[in-house]
């Protein structure tokens, strides 16, 4: 072992005993400013900002400082920050993680200075069991592929091919929605996959246009699907009849408005449409959109924004101990009222039970929206729920 590595074991070591006496809580938050998946950070920075405008930056009589680094969705780089995070800025929380593999990157990070991770964005169902300091406020991709595979067999969808992005949350939307698809009496005719980083959708398209299936059910990560819907469309798909479902990934809000009428009538399955018909998401909408420009928020905002009312109902819960095991201690069985819906934190498990909506892509007042119609609530992580 290198001598460096072993002082920041070190010094890791000792941070519960120097970290958390102080006036101020600090709070570490690793996002993909720049890069591939630059909106997801983009959305989340925008959301923990507008929470702390709303909701001050003082809770429980201590001051909460936001320390945002940029990590490019490269995991080398969000276990480095991570690290320096913990051993030179002494944070109390890290949060954030726009990818599975930054989240788990950072997960022996967590476990060895006992400081809470709070995924805000990151989806694959293991990474809660990654380390027992590990929180989510986002989803997992079993949350919505599990209610779309069931939606899709009781509307007469019989033959499905699947396409999805390859990396944990997409193997987790390809398995979760093939195994409740079969388990429904459907028939998956075959599993496609496309690399993550630089994607090309056409080659596979063709093979998903080739097999004359009832529908694609398609996951790419949010900022991806404004270029697979174009090469949907270039491949003339949307005319061909095979229907297009998809985990809500694919119409993300932060896109939709440049997807064009191609992706009207296109039906997915997710937990947060900015179009969700409640008075605390309206207020959010006006509100986000006022503070940025007009941007409209998408679901990984929502991860942010819950992320915070996390930290901060904890922080009131332990007076202002931030304490790793005392925070995650205050953090198991949270409920609230979010944008999105009704959401907890499952004390178990620790990840987010949250409704999931069926939605369907309409054109409202000249814009693009996810419409919600059907309400699957309290969807627990299916993943995890198939282990017991």
């Amino acid at each position: 072992m290198l001598r460096r590595e072993i002082l920041t074991i070190a010094a890791l070591s000792l941070l519960p005993v120097v970290a958390f006496a102080q006036d101020t809580v600090k709070i570490g938050l690793i996002l993909p400013m720049t890069g591939q998946q630059a909106s997801t950070g983009k959305q989340i920075d925008a959301a923990v900002k507008l929470y702390q405008a709303q909701h001050g930056t003082t809770v429980a009589g201590k001051k909460v400082e936001v320390i945002l680094k940029d990590d490019t969705s490269v995991p080398d780089v969000t276990k480095r920050l991570a690290q320096e995070l913990v051993v030179n800025d002494k944070v109390a929380v890290l949060a954030g993680f726009g990818i599975t593999p930054s989240a788990m990157a950072t997960a022996p990070i967590a476990t060895q200075a006992k400081v809470p991770e709070v995924v805000m964005a990151a989806g694959t169902s293991s990474i809660t069991e990654a380390s027992p300091f590990v929180v989510r406020t986002s989803f997992t991709l079993a949350q919505s592929a599990v209610p779309m595979a069931e939606w899709a067999v009781k509307n007469g969808i019989k033959r499905v091919v699947t396409m999805v992005s390859d990396y944990g949350p997409g193997i987790d939307a390809e398995k979760s929605f093939s195994d409740r698809f079969k388990a429904e009496g459907g028939t998956i005719i075959e599993n496609l996959r496309v690399p993550m980083r630089a994607p090309d959708f056409a080659p596979v398209l063709q093979k998903a246009a080739d097999t004359k299936a009832d529908a694609l059910f398609v996951f790419v990560p949010s900022g991806a699907g404004a270029q697979f819907v174009k090469q949907f469309v270039e491949r003339g798909l949307d005319k061909g009849g095979m229907k297009l479902i998809a985990t809500g990934d694919v119409t993300d809000d932060d896109q939709l408005a440049g997807m064009g009428d191609a992706v009207v009538g296109v039906i997915n399955a997710h937990n947060y449409s900015a179009n969700h018909d409640s008075a605390l998401n309206k207020s959010y909408v006006e509100a986000f959109r006022k503070a940025n420009g007009g941007l409209r928020p998408n679901f990984m905002s929502v991860g942010g924004y819950d992320g915070m009312h996390l930290i901060y109902e904890a922080l009131k819960k332990t007076g202002g101990d931030a304490s790793g095991d005392k925070l995650m201690a205050a953090m198991k069985g949270l409920a609230w009222e979010s944008p999105r819906g009704p959401i907890s934190i499952d004390p178990d498990t620790r990840d987010i039970v949250q409704n999931i909506y069926i939605r369907k892509v309409e054109k409202k007042d000249g814009e693009l929206y996810n419409v919600e119609f059907a309400t699957i609530p309290n969807v627990k992580d299916p993943v995890k729920a198939a282990k017991k």
